[in-house]
């Protein structure tokens, strides 16, 4: 599941997990800062962890997001304290271009949240022991379906099923499609151009 855009409501995700162990990543990890210079967010998907996945392959190792099963996987479940540092964009967009559609974990920056949310990502919080069992069993179990429903507010594969929290308001505008600001706009935009008309200072609006 790669690209975008998300549109409309969302009550669900469900696809394969990658488990991201650590707490305290920060945007910066998430993706570098020299890719912050792009005119668009267009091709930031194969930078998401860059210097990460990198360091990772110079030791010999795997990073998650280089796993045979990464390109499909839907769902990041990661430790305390994701999206911290600097409230780039950038962050979330490559994470979204990656096919990352749910972030399930301990905690968030509240930027990062802010920003993912924008974007159609929801970012669940659920018990230190809850994100533990999930992360051993997406590792156990790559090709495992996991289920993100934010009407019942679990996330579950196979035998596991945890509870996950959001604010309600969130929530809520993930469920009515409210998150989805450009949208909003685009659907009412006969009344956008009928207001625009009428401001003296724009002098019409096309």
């Amino acid at each position: 599941m790669t690209g975008m855009p998300v549109v409309g409501p969302i009550s669900q995700v469900a696809g394969t997990a990658l488990a991201l162990r650590g707490d305290d990543v920060d945007t910066d990890r998430i993706m570098p800062a020299r890719f912050l210079r792009a005119l668009t967010f267009e091709g930031l998907g194969a930078h998401v962890f860059e210097d990460d996945r990198k360091a990772c392959a110079t030791r010999g190792e795997i990073h998650p997001f280089d796993s045979p099963d990464a390109g499909a996987a839907a769902i990041l479940v990661v430790n305390r304290n994701f999206g911290c540092g600097s409230s780039r964009e950038h962050a979330p967009q490559g994470l979204l271009r990656r096919g990352i559609r749910a972030i399930v974990g301990e905690s968030f920056a509240e930027i990062f949240c802010g920003n993912a949310a924008s974007l159609g990502i929801p970012c669940l919080v659920a018990a230190a022991d809850a994100i533990d069992a999930l992360m051993d069993l997406v590792e156990r179990q790559p090709r495992e379906v996991v289920v993100v429903d934010l009407r019942q507010m679990t996330v579950h594969a196979a035998r596991l099923c945890e509870r996950v929290e959001l604010p309600g308001s969130v929530r809520q505008a993930f469920l009515d499609g409210a998150w989805d600001a450009t949208g909003l706009l685009l659907a009412e935009f006969g009344e956008v151009r009928d207001l625009a008309a009428r401001l003296p200072y724009l002098g019409g609006f096309e």
